[in-house]
């Protein structure tokens, strides 16, 4: 517990002005995510359109994370659902109380080795403040802050912990922590976002819906 608490600090130091929210929101607009590239394995150039006509679940994730356990359920989530146009993206981050260390080599080996994860996995980036990636810019944009599941232990505590920082926290649409999802339909368009402590059966039931 006092882990996470040091760590929920560390992620006050990260989260980006909501004057810079505003501007990254403004030049997102009128976009979907096929007119966004992200870096693949090696660094090369992956246009997100290669994905146009499939349901995207886009994350970002942590190794050494509470939630990392959840690479299992998405994997799970993926071998029911891939051969029905679904496709799981993957972006590590160390934005989060340095929760993701490592390289893209050493990340996947783990991914793999641990969770045996076959969705695509991609470079490591940020996902808030002036460096975040254009694309995670605008699914910041088309969904905000959902809210955590206060009827969890675990979501109520982080609600909790960031409300003392920050009264309003749920106004600003930044990435709160690890394992935030967006779901994108078969046209590219956001549909929804689920916290961290949303659960496989919640991204089931909004997955079935656009497949």
């Amino acid at each position: 517990m006092k882990r996470i608490v040091t760590l929920l600090v560390l992620a006050a130091a990260v989260m980006g002005s909501s004057t810079l929210a505003l501007a990254q929101n403004e030049a997102a607009a009128g976009k979907n995510v096929y007119q966004f590239c992200v870096k693949g394995e090696n660094g090369q150039n992956v246009s997100l359109e290669k994905y146009a006509g499939k349901a995207l679940l886009i994350v970002n994730t942590a190794t050494k994370c509470g939630f990392t356990p959840q690479y299992e359920e998405l994997e799970s989530l993926y071998q029911d659902y891939r051969d029905k146009g679904f496709e799981i993206l993957d972006f590590p981050c160390n934005q989060f109380g340095e929760q993701a260390p490592g390289s893209y080599e050493e990340i996947h080996a783990f991914c793999t080795g641990k969770y045996n994860i076959s969705f695509p996995q991609f470079e490591k980036i940020d996902v808030n403040g002036e460096h975040a990636d254009p694309l995670f810019v605008y699914l910041k944009s088309q969904k905000g802050f959902q809210g955590f599941n206060t009827k969890d232990r675990i979501g109520k505590f982080l609600d909790n912990r960031f409300r003392k920082q920050d009264p309003n926290y749920d106004q600003n649409p930044d990435i709160k922590w690890n394992f935030t999802k967006f779901l994108v339909d078969k046209e590219g368009n956001v549909v929804e976002r689920f916290e961290p402590t949303a659960t496989a059966a919640d991204i089931e039931v909004k997955l079935k819906e656009i497949l």
